[in-house]
């Protein structure tokens, strides 16, 4: 069947996008639509978890998200951050974002290449004696603190943000022949909003590893797949797809 419909689990574009491309060549109708969104937590959800901020001396990011709900709920708490906290991200962006709430310092702020392995190399022996809290969306026990328990660094983890499912009510789902997911929580809203049966004739797409492992597990077939050497990018990917039908 001829793809007409795509509908991208993303936020609406606000100067253009890949997908143009698409809506331009193919005369194929794209629509985008947040599949989820990330909130913080409240004061009164984050004391639950019993963890006492100002016990660390380091925390760990790997969302600009979780930064915005670290703070938020510092604020709420009326917990000052010390001058002394040390700032350990997974790459240079999110600690750039750091600059939106406090005043960027080289000494007290360090970045990985995107991995734990690379936060782990940077904290060596030098900062090996910070206590390490891990700042997490949802799951208080990430991958992220099994390592540093692994490479005996002394830590624990919180959750700082939820992820809240969009409301599919207002969608008419029918219009679309395929679905493109960035994230394994699209994945799951998905299965969240139709918990017995998923639109029929849907098919899927997905973005890296994780969505497309998350996808699998679902039981749903990927039709595309990226990144790939051929494909970097899902829009290239979805014209490449296109280009053979």
């Amino acid at each position: 069947m001829k793809l007409s419909s795509i509908l991208v689990s993303q936020p609406v574009p606000a100067n253009g996008s890949p997908y143009d491309e698409i809506v331009n060549r193919y005369g194929v109708n794209v629509d985008f639509f947040p599949l989820f969104r990330v909130e913080p937590v409240n004061a009164r959800e984050f004391r639950t978890q019993k963890i006492n901020i100002l016990d660390f001396t380091a925390i760990v990011f790997s969302a600009k998200t979780t930064i915005d709900a670290f703070f938020s709920v510092c604020e709420e708490m009326r917990v000052t951050v010390p001058e002394t906290m040390k700032y350990f991200c997974t790459t240079e962006s999110i600690a750039l974002y750091l600059q939106k709430h406090i005043v960027y310092r080289k000494r007290k702020i360090f970045f990985g290449t995107g991995t734990t392995e690379s936060i782990i190399s940077i904290i060596g022996t030098k900062h090996k004696g910070e206590n390490f809290l891990v700042a997490s969306t949802d799951n208080v026990k990430t991958e992220t603190v099994r390592m540093f328990s692994k490479a005996k660094l002394k830590c624990d983890s919180a959750v700082f943000s939820k992820t809240v499912y969009s409301d599919f009510s207002g969608m008419d789902f029918s219009k679309y022949d395929m679905m493109v997911f960035y994230s394994p929580s699209d994945v799951k809203s998905l299965l969240y909003n139709f918990p017995e049966a998923i639109p029929e004739n849907l098919r899927f797409a997905a973005f890296g590893p994780s969505t497309a492992k998350a996808m699998k597990a679902a039981g749903l077939t990927l039709e595309i797949q990226a990144p790939t050497p051929e494909a970097p990018s899902m829009a290239k990917a979805l014209m490449l797809y296109l280009d053979r039908q």
